[in-house]
């Protein structure tokens, strides 16, 4: 019988609480005081100042701005204020759960357009500062949250679960929240004028012009009305969209010679992806009724092993279509665009992970309020990136950024009337947290 043996053992502590100025949740300081250098903290404030009874009491705007830091921070609830309130030397003086409470139920529709005015003029500064990614795609996409008690306008979802089905939309370059939109959990999938709505508060959101610079929505099957596709080329938007696959396009795929079809490309558009190919079937369907100019483009490439085949998956290849108004004579490039939406399912995820699968009430419309702000954390996440990270964090999600930075512990110290904030020279991200904190505070002198 073999023996194993340990390799190490744990240390032997002695534990105690005498430890003076310790904190934890230090690097979440850096998305505060990068809501201060955009101008979010004091736009929310003027916001939220018409919803003021009386003069004392804790700065509304300032409440939204603590819940949105704590949302970035991987808060869950309204009572996980307290991982701020419990360290004002880090956080200042924090607002109570209930206080809180009576933020969100004070920022009706009115108070929340004001919100977004707020939000578009920090994202404004932002750009200014250097987030401005130069090429504006904007991506729109559903997804479904559950609710595990009776809420407002809940309601079965088409997956037979019960709860919301929110409309949002993200901008591809940066990772921005642009909107949200909370809808009941029976809200169709394709309803226009819910994504009318959403694309108008995405579009008023950016620092830029749609008749000025190219504006792309992109969408899948579900953008792909006529209705909505008509509202992006009054806007001066244009669309590429997924479009379904129907038995007539299936038909016209199937015929379609080989010499007809070119290799995709990478979503980069570096490479050639391997046994996919991409064809334009502009002249072989009828595009009558869609706007003018619009173009589909299709896909084939084999199925995934184990892939359960359909009707459409004509011997062992899987199509894909979308149509585009798009003039790019590179077909390959336009398809490769399209698939690029895939994305948009990483940021809802990290929506998720920052507040959207926990509406905190029974109200619906303190819940849409939750969601507004959840858009202002994840703003605060990817400004913080662009603004005062490199390197591989530049890029991380949520869960690694909390891990590696705004979790860190430290000490505070005061030394000639100066608080000092001391992280640990063992800690592997302790430089890149320096260096963060620099450059969030010179973002007003950038722009």
């Amino acid at each position: 019988m073999s023996m194993v043996k340990r390799s190490g053992r744990r240390p032997r502590l002695k534990y105690t609480g005498n430890g003076k100025g310790v904190v934890n949740h230090a690097g979440t300081v850096l998305l505060a005081d990068v809501a201060d250098k955009v101008g979010l903290t004091d736009g929310l404030s003027d916001a939220m100042s018409v919803t003021r009874q009386r003069r004392g009491g804790h700065d509304r705007g300032k409440v939204v701005c603590d819940l949105a830091v704590m949302l970035a921070d991987d808060g869950k609830r309204i009572s996980d204020l307290a991982t701020l309130r419990d360290q004002p030397r880090l956080f200042g003086e924090v607002a109570s759960d209930p206080t809180a409470w009576r933020a969100l139920e004070a920022a009706d529709e009115t108070v929340l357009d004001r919100i977004n005015q707020a939000r578009a003029n920090a994202r404004a500064t932002a750009w200014a500062a250097g987030v401005d990614p130069g090429f504006y795609v904007i991506d729109i996409d559903a997804t479904l949250v559950g609710a595990h008690s009776e809420k407002e306008h809940a309601a079965p979802t088409y997956k037979r679960g019960f709860g919301f089905h929110p409309l949002m939309a993200y901008l591809d370059g940066t990772g921005e929240a642009l909107a949200g939109m909370l809808r009941p959990g029976n809200a169709g999938s394709n309803t226009a004028a819910d994504h009318v709505r959403v694309l108008d508060d995405a579009l008023f959101q950016l620092p830029v012009d749609p008749t000025d610079v190219q504006v792309i929505m992109r969408a899948d099957t579900a953008g792909c009305t006529h209705q909505f596709l008509e509202a992006c080329v009054e806007r001066d938007v244009r669309f590429v969209v997924g479009h379904e696959l129907n038995i007539n396009i299936a038909k016209v795929l199937v015929e379609t010679p080989d010499h007809h079809w070119v290799p995709a490309v990478t979503p980069d558009g570096t490479e050639e992806r391997e046994h996919a190919v991409v064809c334009e079937l502009t002249g072989r369907v009828d595009l009558t009724g869609w706007p003018e100019g619009t173009r589909m483009i299709a896909r084939r490439e084999p199925c995934h092993p184990g892939a359960q085949l359909t009707f459409t998956d004509e011997a062992g290849h899987r199509f894909q279509v979308c149509v585009t108004n798009l003039a790019d004579a590179d077909i390959a490039y336009l398809e490769a665009l399209y698939r690029g939406r895939g994305r948009v399912e990483q940021r809802i995820a990290d929506a998720k992970d920052t507040g959207l699968a926990n509406l905190p009430s029974a109200s619906f419309a303190i819940n849409q309020a939750w969601v507004t702000t959840m858009l202002c954390a994840q703003d605060l996440i990817a400004w913080t990136q662009l603004l005062c990270l490199n390197g591989e964090l530049a890029k991380a999600q949520p869960k690694r950024l909390r891990y590696c930075l705004f979790h860190t512990a430290a000490t505070v110290t005061r030394n000639s009337r100066q608080d000092s904030l001391n992280l640990s020279n063992t800690w592997p991200w302790t430089d890149q947290l320096l260096d963060a904190f620099d450059r969030a505070h010179h973002i007003r002198a950038v722009t």
